[in-house]
């Protein structure tokens, strides 16, 4: 049980503090529309997704060079905060598209955990509580976001244009020069 909580710990700290580019990629779910509910659904749904190729990752059943799945990430933090300007509903296009970059990140989290390293007695339980871990950090992100911007300020007639059109614009040139420097590098 105490590597289960070790795991879970470890988790949460790959998103919080050490995962810049994952709270980008939350936060940018999160303004899709600012409702709580919809972040949490797009939430798990990227946790489910990551977990499968997390699990696939360590087992050695997928093998991708982390300079490609860094790079997509990157970009992938990016579309996603694009697409809020644009489509501001949760429909079935984001939802899959919520899942193929979970499927993306979750080959980042494994490169994550081999560096960090798991014993092979215990995979299930560490990969578990990892996963648990991340999937806590991905949720104490939205409460933040939610209690700091749309709580307050959703019902503002300028929330989405002064607010939150801004807001996925940085996100998208964030990611778009991380992505470019992990391209480069």
């Amino acid at each position: 049980m105490h590597l289960f909580f070790r795991y879970i710990l470890l988790g949460i700290e790959h998103v919080l503090p050490l995962g810049y580019d994952h709270v980008l990629f939350i936060v940018a779910l999160f303004l899709l529309n600012s409702r709580l509910k919809t972040a949490v659904i797009q939430c798990t749904l990227f946790t489910i997704a990551h977990s499968i190729t997390l699990a696939l990752a360590t087992f050695d059943f997928i093998h991708i060079p982390l300079q490609v799945i860094e790079t997509s990430i990157a970009f992938s933090i990016a579309l996603v905060a694009i697409e809020n300007l644009f489509i501001p509903t949760l429909n079935y296009l984001r939802m899959s598209l919520v899942f193929v970059f979970g499927l993306l990140h979750g080959l980042g989290f494994a490169s994550a955990l081999n560096e960090i390293g798991i014993p092979k007695s215990e995979l299930l339980t560490s990969l578990c509580g990892f996963n648990l871990g991340v999937e806590i950090a991905q949720l104490f992100i939205i409460l933040i976001c939610y209690f700091t911007l749309a709580y307050f300020w959703k019902k503002k007639e300028w929330y989405q244009e002064k607010l939150i059109h801004p807001i996925n614009m940085m996100i998208a040139c964030i990611a778009m020069v991380i992505g470019i420097q992990r391209l480069i590098n």
